[in-house]
C-alpha cells in the first residue's frame, strides 16, 4: 500500500458518513471551494479542473469561489471562520498554510490550528533560471560567479515574501553567496527583467518557466525540488547540484475549517484522489506544468509542518515583517 492509499473498508465508511452528513449539515447546498487569489491564478486553474470531476463523484454541486486579497489571507480566513460541516473548503497555496503566518504582523488566524488538511492536490516545483548574458551554464558556475562578485548579481521576484523571494534567499544562504533582491509588480515583469539582464537569476514555478525556456532566451540551472522534472530530464535538482537544502516549491492543497469530522475529511480526500486519478484531469494538470500529488490528510499535515519550520526560520533570519 502506498503512503496515499487507504483501506477499502475505510473509504466506503468515509463516503457513507459523508453522504449522510452532507444532507444533514448542508441541506443540499453546493460544496464551495474557495481560492484566495485573483481570477487567472494557478489556483483557479486547479480548482476549476478539480470541481468538474469532483461534482459527479460526490453527487453534489461544487462551485469555485474566488476570494482574493492580502496575499491569500482574506479567502483563507473566510474558510477558517466557516462552519466545519464540509460545505466550505480552501484550495490554497504553500503561503496560506506555511508562510503567511510568519510574515504578516496582523494575521487573524493560525493556519495550523484553524484549518484541517484534506490533501495536497498538485505541486509546482521551482526552476532556477539565468539568462544568456550570464556566464554560468550550471548552478555551481553561478555560485562561483556570485562568490567572485558579492552583491553585484541581482535576482528577481514578484514581491516580498513570495516563493521566488524566499526560495532565492534560501539558495543564497545555503550557497554562501550574496545577491541583490529586485522585487517587481508581478511574474511577467520579473521574467522580462531577466531577459533584459536587469537581473541575472529568477526562481519561478515551472508553469511560468516553460515558455521562457522554450523561447530560448533563458536557461535552467536546476530544479529546486527533490526530484527531476519529467519535462526537463536533463536539468539536475538542487541536491544533485550540491545544494540539498534548497527546496522551494509552491504546492496547492485542500483544507477545511478545523473541527471537520474525520469521516468527512477522509471521504473528500478519497473523492479528490479519485478525481485526480482520472486521465483527463491528470494529463491536463501535467500539460499546464503541475506535478500531480493527490495526497492524504496526514501527508499534507506533515508537509505543512516541514515547510512551516523551513520558512519560519528563514523569515526570522531575514527579519521580514509585513502589515
Amino acid at each position: 500500500m502506498t503512503r496515499h492509499a487507504l483501506p477499502r473498508r475505510a473509504v466506503l465508511a468515509g463516503l457513507a458518513a459523508f453522504s449522510a452528513g452532507r444532507v444533514l449539515a448542508q441541506s443540499g447546498a453546493p460544496l464551495r471551494m474557495v481560492v484566495p487569489y485573483a481570477s487567472g491564478s494557478a489556483g483557479e486553474v486547479v480548482a476549476r479542473l478539480l470541481v468538474e470531476q469532483l461534482s459527479p463523484i460526490l453527487g453534489q454541486a461544487c462551485i469555485v469561489d474566488m476570494r482574493p486579497g492580502a496575499a491569500g489571507n482574506i479567502g483563507a480566513a473566510a474558510v477558517a471562520a466557516a462552519p466545519a460541516d464540509g460545505a466550505t473548503l480552501l484550495l490554497g497555496a504553500t503561503n496560506n498554510f506555511a508562510v503567511n503566518q510568519f510574515l504578516y504582523r496582523n494575521m487573524p488566524f493560525d493556519p495550523e490550528k484553524a484549518l484541517a488538511p484534506i490533501g495536497i492536490v498538485a505541486d509546482v516545483p521551482s526552476v532556477i533560471l539565468t539568462n544568456a548574458k550570464t556566464p554560468a551554464a550550471t548552478l555551481a558556475e553561478f555560485v562561483a560567479l556570485a562568490k567572485a562578485r558579492p552583491g553585484v548579481l541581482n535576482y528577481a521576484s514578484p514581491g516580498i515574501g513570495t516563493t521566488p523571494h524566499l526560495g532565492t534567499e534560501l539558495l543564497a544562504r545555503e550557497a554562501g553567496i550574496r545577491l541583490t533582491h529586485v522585487p517587481y509588480r508581478g511574474g511577467g515583469q520579473a521574467a522580462t527583467a531577466l531577459l533584459q539582464d536587469e537581473v541575472q537569476l529568477y526562481l519561478v514555478g515551472y508553469g511560468v518557466a516553460r515558455p521562457l525556456i522554450e523561447g530560448g532566451g533563458l536557461r535552467p540551472l536546476a530544479v529546486a525540488s527533490t526530484q527531476r522534472l519529467p519535462a526537463l530530464p536533463d536539468v539536475p535538482t538542487t541536491a544533485e547540484a550540491g545544494l540539498p537544502g534548497v527546496v522551494a516549491n509552491n504546492w496547492w492543497g485542500l483544507a477545511g475549517p478545523a473541527g471537520m469530522a474525520p469521516a468527512q475529511r477522509t471521504a473528500i480526500s478519497v473523492a479528490v484522489r479519485d478525481a485526480i486519478g482520472r486521465n483527463r484531469l491528470t494529463e491536463r494538470l501535467k500539460e499546464l506544468g503541475f506535478v500531480v500529488v493527490a495526497g492524504t490528510p496526514e501527508a499534507m499535515a506533515a508537509t505543512v509542518r516541514e515547510d512551516a519550520a523551513r520558512w519560519s526560520g528563514l523569515i526570522r533570519e531575514l527579519g521580514i515583517t509585513l502589515d
